[in-house]
């Protein structure tokens, strides 16, 4: 059957998909799966799943995007052509806060707010813009030829999903795991919610330090407008600088009240003048000195970042207001002993808007004691039950789990899943409901799946998400189920251009996956994104790249073209003359190298052997070499087989080629063939 003069990327795709979804093997359920004999007469059922880390259905998706998919996709045709019993189950997330800051950013374009938004509308709102961006995403999921089961699909807000949720939130009170009370929280002014450790990210900068003195003390701080919330000045028990002033009250500058000197261990004698101010409202060290010293806790910044009543004159003003004035009045006074103007320190920010966060009291907030649930994922990676790839990252992933605090689960926004009993109207955060996805998605998917694909096999996701989702899926996955949720982790790197900058919008270097597939077609991208890939490194991407691979499915489309108009329609005799079994054993020795690539996650490398093997073997040698008196039954089986080498990384137009091949015993689709195995 001859092949067009040109492929057609556009034409095919939607065409191809189609075969696929109408094939029914995108459910495992009905696959034409391979038993293997294990012994005597018994036999097995392999299996093979990955749960798609659901993409946020806040908006198109990106090249971020398209790695992940293709990187999946990759391990899942491959896997399903080893004979396995193959899913993957493709989901979205509402993404709480952060589709709550996309859908503010909405509002503000349309000159709205949404504390002036009666909540119950503003919920019916943002569901409706949610639901509406998850069929886009869903759509484009498959241009990225995800052969996912779509027939099991999951949203973190199905109503069963969210049974399970609470279901493992009174697992954790009724263990002694979850408390509510007062503690200081990250809390962003912007978006005015509390946030975990996890969501803040730190920027060095060189601010002020200023010298103050307290009588007979002095302190160093950056933040002088806090002064009003000092309830001690706290010293190390072993500097004998202060041994005398313990236990006895120095002043408060700027007012009337005196505060006593204590003495902790907890103080650094090198920092400044090895006498601190204890500020347990705005300080999350100060809030634990506070409490093990059973001091008061003022708060005297609220909650949209301004000066309060406590602070007197100083009331209304923001923070950098409040500091600039407050250093002018305690210079008049003569209380600032000098001023280091570039000391470097860490500041924490908001990972979405940038803005400082401020440490703030909270009452009535939700945490998970998280010490118990640390070890057991300590235990689970260092007794390899959960492997990293690459290897590395499994050290950064312990190191962190060290330093684990208890996380706090409460969000003060509208768009999530409700607190049960929590009369403020906190949501969890996002992070609590889908830490448990791999368990929760299989539990409700089908009666058998939690069973026959728990615990997964692999979970693919970026590296940047290690702490924030990773860690939470192994902690309450073995909280929950006593078993890990996957039995490798293999984390991507972020996609940055020629010039390995970070792509952004205001960079003007975004590349639009569906943009560059309209131009290159699907296969084209998937191939730039994988060559040259290695695991936890961050891939380059560019236009010439992509144009490149294009050019590669040209050349493949021609090659197969060449073979197809030398077969005619009857299928070629397998017989090999001996001056051919060099070319066949040479290309069985390639088929085992990008198996045993795979097979090692190495899908960068498989990618590449088998593209210079088509082009300057297959295409330059052996076919240059059967123009003149071409021997058909070479060249259809090694075709054949490179096109089930590709298929994985080209499923369109491999499949195209396919379903033209003159073959014998034909299966349905390409992507249910018996891999090229040696």
């Amino acid at each position: 059957m001859e092949l067009p003069s040109q492929y057609n990327a556009k034409e095919v795709e939607e065409r191809i998909y189609q075969l696929w979804e109408k094939s029914g093997f995108f459910n495992p359920d009905k696959l034409p799966v391979r038993k293997r004999k294990i012994r005597n007469s018994k036999f097995e059922i392999r299996n093979f799943c990955i749960i798609m880390p659901p993409p946020n259905a806040n908006g198109s998706l990106h090249i971020g995007h398209a790695l992940f998919v293709t990187l999946q996709d990759i391990m899942i045709r491959y896997q399903r052509m080893r004979g396995k019993k193959t899913l993957w189950l493709p989901g979205a997330d509402h993404a709480g806060f952060e589709t709550q800051v996309v859908f503010d950013k909405k509002l503000e374009k349309e000159g709205r707010n949404r504390f002036e938004i009666p909540r119950d509308q503003f919920y019916k709102e943002i569901l409706e813009f949610t639901l509406q961006n998850k069929k886009i995403m869903e759509n484009q999921l498959k241009r990225l030829g995800a052969s996912c089961d779509w027939s099991r699909e999951k949203f973190t807000l199905d109503p069963e999903i969210i049974k399970i949720v609470y279901q493992t939130f009174e697992k954790l009170k009724k263990d002694g795991l979850v408390y509510k009370g007062k503690r200081i929280v990250n809390w962003c002014p912007k978006h005015q919610t509390s946030l975990s450790d996890v969501e803040i990210k730190y920027e060095e900068r060189n601010d002020p330090l200023y010298f103050i003195k307290y009588g007979p003390i002095s302190i160093a701080t950056c933040r002088p407008e806090t002064m009003f919330g000092d309830v001690a000045v706290a010293v190390n028990p072993k500097d004998a600088r202060y041994k005398n002033l313990i236990g006895k009250e120095v002043p408060l500058p700027l007012t009337n009240r005196k505060i006593p000197v204590i003495a902790d261990d907890l103080v650094d004698q090198k920092f400044g003048t090895g006498a601190v101010k204890v500020t347990p409202a705005h300080d999350p060290v100060d809030f634990e000195l506070g409490e093990i010293h059973k001091l008061e806790s003022l708060q005297v910044i609220d909650a949209r970042g301004k000066l309060n009543e406590l602070t007197g004159a100083y009331a209304g003003l923001n923070i950098d207001e409040g500091r600039k004035k407050v250093v002018e009045d305690l210079q008049k006074q003569g209380l600032i002993e000098k001023v280091q103007e570039d000391y470097k320190h860490a500041v924490s920010l908001c990972y979405k808007c940038n803005r400082v966060i401020e440490p703030m009291v909270l009452d009535n907030q939700w945490f998970v004691k998280m010490a118990s649930m640390r070890d057991l994922a300590v235990r689970a990676v260092k007794s390899k039950k959960v492997v990293f790839i690459p290897k590395r990252l499994e050290k950064v992933f312990l190191h962190w789990m060290k330093n684990l605090r208890d996380w706090n689960i409460s969000r003060q926004i509208t768009w999530g899943i409700p607190i049960p009993g929590d009369e403020s109207g906190q949501v969890f955060d996002t992070w609590f409901s889908s830490g448990q996805w791999p368990f929760a998605t299989l539990k409700t998917s089908g009666p058998k799946d939690f069973k026959e694909f728990y615990p997964t096999d692999v979970m693919e996701t970026g590296w940047d998400i290690l702490f924030f989702w990773v860690a939470r899926m192994i902690m309450l996955g073995l909280y929950v189920t006593g078993k890990v949720p996957f039995k490798t982790v293999y984390l991507h790197g972020l996609v940055r251009d020629k010039d390995r900058q970070k792509m952004s919008k205001s960079k003007g270097n975004v590349i639009d996956p569906l943009g560059v597939i309209d131009l290159y077609g699907t296969d084209a991208l998937r191939m730039a994104l994988v060559v040259g890939n290695t695991p936890g490194s961050d891939p380059i991407i560019y236009e010439e790249k992509i144009r490149g691979y294009r050019n590669f499915a040209t050349k493949i489309w021609n090659a197969s073209r060449f073979v197809l108009l030398q077969t005619g329609n009857s299928p070629a005799s397998r017989d090999l003359a001996q001056r051919d079994k060099k070319n066949l054993k040479n290309f069985k020795k390639i088929a085992r190298e990008v198996t045993k690539d795979m097979e090692n996650f190495k899908f960068y490398r498989a990618a590449e052997k088998i593209y210079h093997y088509f082009w300057h073997t297959f295409c330059d040698k052996i076919i240059e070499e059967n123009k003149k008196e071409p021997n058909l039954a070479l060249l259809l089986e090694i075709l054949f087989g490179c096109l089930k080498l590709l298929h994985p990384f080209m499923p369109f137009i491999t499949e195209e080629i396919y379903q033209k091949l003159p073959l014998k015993n034909k299966k349905k689709c390409l992507m249910v063939e018996e891999w090229t195995t040696p």
